[in-house]
């Protein structure tokens, strides 16, 4: 296993996963202000070295096989749990969780399918998938925040809105992947 700064950011999400739960669990009762923005701080922070390490493993010729692997888990981990954490909140959907949640496991088995016929650039990542992970990021943030009125403004809905958006990049994101892995196998 490789050991360089891209992979230690990769860590550092893997880690904060737990941390992110325990921030919920912790006894913030009469804080759920401080709760919150801790909680948006560090899945920020997460969102910014899932970008940095990428960045830089490129920049500094440090990628790896295992970087390439623990890179996507982590972020997949990361969103999976964050999610959770905002169905029980009650700040959003179950099923947008399930949605979101059901596409990364399809499209992580479908790579790997597609990895083991030497096909997996087939199915990389797309400007929808791109958009896809925007709109989903947004709406965590906001929804982790939870305000519902921040200077007039209504974090949850808003969260919610682009929760909605997210969902319906995410179902045609699936059927784009899908559609280019299958598409393939037509020669």
């Amino acid at each position: 296993m490789p050991f360089n700064i891209p992979i230690l950011l990769t860590w550092g999400r893997v880690i904060a996963i737990p941390l992110l739960v325990a921030i919920y669990y912790a006894p913030f009762d009469n804080y759920a202000m401080v709760r919150d923005v801790l909680a948006t701080v560090l899945f920020v922070g997460a969102a910014v070295t899932d970008w940095l390490d990428g960045y830089l493993a490129r920049k500094w010729n440090q990628t790896s096989s295992f970087g390439a692997f623990l890179d996507p888990v982590a972020d997949k981990l990361m969103v999976a749990v964050a999610l959770i954490l905002l169905v029980s909140l009650g700040r959003t959907y179950a099923f947008c969780a399930m949605i979101i949640i059901g596409r990364e496991i399809t499209i992580s088995a479908l790579r790997e399918w597609m990895a083991q016929l030497g096909r997996r650039n087939n199915v990389a990542v797309a400007q929808i998938g791109k958009f896809k992970t925007a709109a989903q990021m947004a709406a965590i943030v906001l929804l982790l925040i939870g305000s519902e009125n921040f200077h007039g403004l209504n974090f949850i809905l808003i969260g919610n809105i682009l929760m909605g958006v997210a969902v319906i990049l995410t179902v045609w994101s699936m059927c784009y992947y899908l559609k280019v892995a299958f598409a393939d196998f037509k020669e």
